[in-house]
């Protein structure tokens, strides 16, 4: 399987993306089991959806590198970020997907510097649903301290 010119840092930036969206199904779904533990069984749905969300986006980069003839290799998975309450883990899932959107962000514009329109669409698409994720992330986290100022008060 050998890529028909398609620029090879395009096919970087989709093997970068694939480790990460690849490292956020590990991230998320571990974090669910920790939680899950601690007796918080909503906050465990929702990062069991969250890793969901990142296994699609995992299986979209898949079928791009397949159809642009290369073949999906996720070479780095990044250690899971365990935290002791789950401030910490939304403050580390925040910080992952905003390196998730730092990516993204890149990838897009590379993809329009060398005129590979289809490739830009992609990673537009992609970013766009990540930065929801980091913002969702930073939602929770506000709500989270918005009820422990409530509750310290």
């Amino acid at each position: 399987m050998l890529p028909v010119n398609v620029d090879q840092r395009v096919l970087g930036y989709l093997g970068r993306a694939l480790s990460l969206e690849l490292s956020a199904v590990q991230l998320y779904s571990t974090q669910a089991k920790l939680v899950e533990a601690w007796g918080l069984a909503e906050v465990a749905g929702k990062l069991s959806a969250e890793a969901g969300e990142e296994l699609a986006h995992a299986e979209r980069i898949i079928s791009r590198m397949l159809a642009l003839g290369a073949a999906p290799n996720a070479s780095q998975l990044r250690p899971v970020q365990l935290g002791r309450n789950l401030q910490e883990l939304l403050q580390a899932n925040h910080a992952f997907e905003s390196e998730v959107v730092s990516l993204y962000e890149a990838a897009t514009r590379h993809s329009a510097r060398v005129g590979d329109h289809d490739s830009r669409l992609f990673f537009e698409a992609l970013h766009a649903e990540e930065k929801e994720h980091a913002r969702h992330m930073l939602d929770w986290l506000q709500e989270l301290q918005d009820v422990d100022t409530t509750v310290s008060t």
